[in-house]
């Protein structure tokens, strides 16, 4: 079986073109020197040497090549024609087989075209009376099988090597599609997770005060509407890329630009949050993640520190983005410290840019994340 998935192209008669002019020019100089031969180069010699070239021109159907040339072959050495170019294809096209066919195969192939060329070699010494000294003989013999031996060899590690760079290549594709999975799985949990964890806070708030303060309830529905609205738009972008992740609609990564949407929203969820400082321009890649990082942040806080009050403190150096999400604990005990993937989602977040990311329980109650996000380097 072939180790690729080549088709056939006009490109493939490159390697027939060297042997055939060889093959056409030099075998009536080589005849010239072979006074003896049994039979002068002719029309049919001339076939034969055409055949045995462009034998190497069907390298995709190992079976015929290789048949064909060795036909052309023996043909030309037991009409008893002079020894001369043609011969320079039967390690060539060994050489071919060997790259298309596996090692095994390819062995017993050759080494019945070698029984069959060496016969032929002996038939072409019979009609010329050349047999003389068998140690000779013996010589050639074994000039050729380490001849074809080499060209098995080179064959197969040709063969080998492409077949290394073909797994490399298919590793890489397997790799990028599950860090894309991995990502897309990310930006799910991120999403569409905090989505829901307001979506309960807020339906917690709106039946809490749904008879004293209708109102009041009220405004924390329409809160529900439309972060439902937004999680379901978020839901269908991660589906449409799912799907179809080459011609999904492209949806922008979110940045700090919108964290005073997402303090709104968590504000609506009923926890206090205060931001303090900036973090101006950034490169996209450390702006998303930051978002995502703070994101990740509030919405733990929204799912175990039932109560609590969220402080997000952004401080910015030449070198790096510094991000702090603490929260001063609530009833439901504040945030665990082993949070689900949350915390190893902002973790992957931090590290993809060469970034830090700790995260645990704070001395005096509740729970502190800080992230420590570079601005140069390859990942920014």
């Amino acid at each position: 079986m072939s180790t690729t998935a080549e088709r056939p192209s006009p490109w493939d008669v490159w390697p027939a073109l060297p042997f055939l002019a060889a093959g056409l020019i030099g075998t009536q100089a080589a005849a010239f020197f072979q006074p003896d031969a049994a039979r002068p180069p002719d029309v049919l010699a001339y076939l034969l040497i055409a055949v045995a070239a462009c034998a190497l021109a069907v390298r995709h159907w190992p079976a015929p090549a290789l048949a064909a040339n060795g036909i052309a072959v023996t043909a030309y050495l037991t009409l008893g024609y002079p020894w001369g170019p043609i011969l320079f294809t039967v390690p060539a096209i060994v050489c071919l087989v060997s790259i298309r066919w596996p090692v095994r195969r390819a062995l017993v192939a050759v080494a019945a075209y070698l029984g069959v060329l060496i016969v032929a070699m002996f038939t072409k010494h019979l009609q010329e009376a050349t047999l003389g000294d068998p140690v000779r003989l013996l010589s050639v013999t074994l000039i050729w099988v380490l001849i074809l031996a080499a060209a098995l060899v080179l064959g197969t590690a040709i063969r080998m090597r492409r077949a290394a760079r073909a797994d490399v290549r298919i590793e890489q594709a397997r790799r990028v599609a599950s860090e894309e999975r991995l990502r897309m799985a990310q930006d799910l949990h991120d999403t569409i997770g905090h989505g829901l964890a307001v979506i309960a806070m807020q339906a917690g708030v709106a039946l809490h005060v749904l008879e004293r303060s209708p109102g009041e309830a009220r405004a924390a529905m329409e809160a529900v509407r439309a972060t439902s609205r937004e999680s379901l738009e978020n839901l269908r972008f991660a589906l449409d890329a799912l799907r179809s992740p080459g011609s999904a609609e492209l949806r922008p990564a979110p940045g700090l630009a919108e964290l005073p949407r997402l303090v709104d929203r968590v504000l609506a969820g009923g926890v206090e949050v205060s931001l303090d400082g900036a973090a101006g321009e950034l490169p996209q890649p450390v702006d998303a993640a930051a978002y995502r990082i703070v994101q990740e942040a509030l919405t733990n806080v929204l799912r175990h520190a039932l109560g609590a009050s969220a402080h997000i403190r952004l401080a910015r150096t030449e070198e790096e983005l510094l991000i702090e999400v603490t929260d001063s604990g609530g009833a439901g005990g504040g945030v665990p410290a082993g949070a689900g993937s949350g915390i190893r989602g902002m973790r992957a977040q931090a590290g993809a840019l060469g970034g830090t990311l700790s995260a645990g329980p704070r001395t005096g109650g509740g729970f502190a994340v800080t992230a420590r996000l570079p601005l140069t380097g390859e990942g920014a």
